[in-house]
């Protein structure tokens, strides 16, 4: 019985100690501890096919996750941040990926890339203010209009674009 109360109490002291150092939390980020705002700029759509709806869906997704996973407060204004994600979306397309024996495409793939520049006020070092591409796809069986099939396609890039750019920007997994 002493034995476990020794390894519980070595193992809250050791949980203790980890939360305590605000460098690591259990959401996967790497913050300083004096890092307390963020600004998320709304992404732009500068690509050359448009989707209306993807750059507002894709801003909201990057504040949603920055306001899920860290304990820091969202700024509207990029001179108040202690980090600054802006960008802009530079390629929306689709492309064939399988071709039949009649040269017909029996699948295609929609791409959405983005620009990222993310600047960090207090430590500069950590961020990349040139800015940073990121890219993802979903492939769609071609009998399928992209019409018919762009939003749940859109949704499920946007979630592995987020995912990419929160471990880039604040998890720092680089």
């Amino acid at each position: 019985m002493k034995i476990k109360s020794i390894h519980l109490l070595i193992a809250l002291f050791g949980t203790m100690l980890l939360s305590g150092c605000g460098i690591y939390s259990f959401s996967g980020t790497s913050l300083q501890p004096d890092i307390k705002t963020i600004f998320v700029a709304n992404i732009e759509n500068k690509a050359m096919q448009i989707n209306p709806s993807l750059s507002n869906n894709l801003t909201q997704a990057l504040q949603d996750k920055y306001r899920r996973l860290t304990k820091l407060e969202m700024v509207y204004d990029g001179q108040d941040a202690d980090l600054e994600v802006t960008g802009y979306i530079t390629s929306y397309e689709v492309t064939p990926t399988a071709v039949t024996a009649d040269e017909i495409a029996s699948r295609n793939r929609l791409t959405i890339a983005v620009r990222i520049i993310y600047k960090n006020n207090k430590y500069p070092d950590e961020a990349f203010p040139e800015g940073r591409s990121f890219a993802a796809y979903q492939d769609y069986d071609s009998t399928n209009s992209l019409d018919a099939v762009q939003d749940v396609l859109c949704q499920q890039i946007i979630e592995t674009l987020v995912e990419d750019i929160f471990n880039a920007t604040v998890a720092e997994w680089r």
